[in-house]
């Protein structure tokens, strides 16, 4: 095989649009690895299908990746709304048969799009109510409970043909600072790491897990790289985890690895990672070429063995394998999950329609602009309901009257201003119910607390359905 057909073997890259631009069908005829599939190239499945069809015709193994992790982290339903909740309810719900049925049921609807590689689940665990990128796409913080969902989304996914991908090692959970704007450095040391963090990955290389992508986090105990391009990580992850399978960055393009995409993709590979994640940027055919004419001379140059290459050239090419389409896709399923991770506390009884004030904050990059409030959902099922903009608490007070208050927040604890927005309507003395649709924070004192553990269409239709059913009729 040639250099620089092995060079664009180990690329994933994005790119615009929703059909295939004609040098990308050129690409994958001529030996690229893969593509990574965003909310910018997807219409709906049988788009999607459509388009993975167009590259699967260039070469029909070639890899199509796509961040579906379901609840707040969504790709085919970046437009309305994951039908089904994320990893934190499905953690609350405490089912992992639950949430093996669910991550099947994605895969079978992943399969019959085409897509090979599901960039999922997240195996971070919720260690500080401060970070700002994970939060509901764990399944928790106790890493034994933690596990066996992990191991359970890996065993529901793959059973269906789709790769699962076990995410960000060495674990995002302690970290404060979010790896797309900036390099976390863990306060965590390696023995700590071993004891709690790797709990999920190790749970997820005993299911079979065919992929583990690397986090953009420094272990100071390994040194100042983070471990996408840390040699140290990827022995950790090879010798002491026992994973055999391919090795896939975290975006090249975040600013946690300098944003220096020729440069990062050689380190990457030198340091033993298998697959260059390249997508969250775009790239073109010229942005293609120097990331291949950039791993080719640092093959000729002796800085990156010519068998390092050839070994992640073979890894990541058993991603590719078509999947089969199976049945098995149960849209009903989500919402069921959903149901089963409602967390209701204090007394949840309103006298009448409510009004319902959504604190909307701006999601993380992970996230993006997917559409999130419990108004629509309040104001279908309760007439007579009045949704509200954020406002200040006097300015809600009064549009309310006598009527009682719902509140829907985002993890309040991290939001000043939405957390001081609750505990003055508290102090008014309303009939008020908070619905915190993140990973829930401390509590504010509202009359009832709804807690939904993500905030995905089903979590929030979920939450909607009880607080209907507690609303009396006038």
């Amino acid at each position: 095989m040639s250099l620089h057909r092995l060079a664009q073997g180990v690329l994933l890259p994005g790119f615009h649009g929703t059909s295939a631009p004609d040098w990308l069908v050129k690409r994958v005829a001529d030996g690229l690895g893969g593509v990574v599939l965003f909310g910018r190239n997807v219409v709906d499945d049988a788009q999607v299908t459509a388009l993975d069809a167009q590259l699967r015709s260039a070469r029909a193994d070639v890899v199509i990746g796509i961040d579906e992790e379901g609840g707040d982290v969504t790709r085919l339903d970046a437009g309305h709304g994951s039908e089904v909740p994320g990893n934190h309810a499905l953690g609350a719900a405490g089912d992992p048969a639950l949430t093996r049925a669910v991550a099947a049921s994605m895969g079978s609807r992943l399969a019959a799009c085409g897509v090979s590689l599901n960039l999922a689940p997240s195996a971070d665990l919720v260690l500080t109510l401060d970070d700002p990128v994970i939060g509901v796409r764990s399944f928790g913080s106790d890493p034994v409970a933690a596990g066996a969902h992990v191991a359970a989304f890996v065993e529901g996914m793959q059973a269906v043909g789709v790769a699962a991908c076990a995410k960000h090692f060495p674990g995002h959970g302690a970290s404060t600072v979010d790896s797309h704007a900036a390099l976390p450095v863990l306060p965590r040391t390696a023995a700590e790491l071993a004891a709690v963090e790797f709990a999920p990955f190790r749970a997820a290389v005993g299911a079979g897990v065919r992929s583990i992508m690397t986090g953009h986090l420094v272990v100071p105990e390994w040194g100042p790289e983070p471990a996408t391009l840390n040699p140290a990580a990827v022995r950790v992850l090879r010798e002491d985890l026992g994973f055999t399978g391919a090795v896939i960055t975290d975006g090249l393009d975040m600013k946690a690895v300098g944003g220096d995409l020729a440069q990062g993709s050689v380190r990457a590979l030198v340091a033993g990672v298998d697959a260059l994640c390249l997508g969250g940027e775009p790239l073109d055919d010229d942005g293609l070429r120097r990331l291949v004419d950039a791993v080719v001379a640092a093959v000729e140059s002796g800085e990156l063995p010519l068998a390092r290459l050839e070994e992640a050239a073979r890894r990541t090419a058993a991603l590719g394998t078509p999947p089969s389409s199976v049945e098995g896709h149960d849209p009903a399923l989500g919402l069921k999950a959903a149901r089963a991770a409602l967390e209701v506390r204090g007394s949840l009884r309103l006298a009448g329609p409510p009004v319902v004030v959504d604190l909307a904050v701006e999601p993380s990059i992970a996230v993006g602009d997917v559409p999130w409030g419990l108004g629509p959902y309040l104001e279908e099922l309760v007439p007579g309901t009045s949704v509200v903009s954020s406002a200040s608490a006097a300015e809600i007070a009064a549009a309310a009257g006598d009527r009682p208050v719902v509140v829907v927040t985002r993890e309040a604890h991290r939001f000043p201003w939405a957390r001081e927005v609750v505990t003055s309507l508290v102090k008014i003395g309303l009939d008020l119910v908070h619905v915190e649709t993140g990973v829930p924070g401390p509590d504010l004192g509202a009359t009832a607390r709804v807690d939904t553990h993500g905030g995905s269409r089903v979590c929030l239709r979920a939450a909607a359905e009880r607080i209907a059913a507690a609303t009396s009729s006038r």
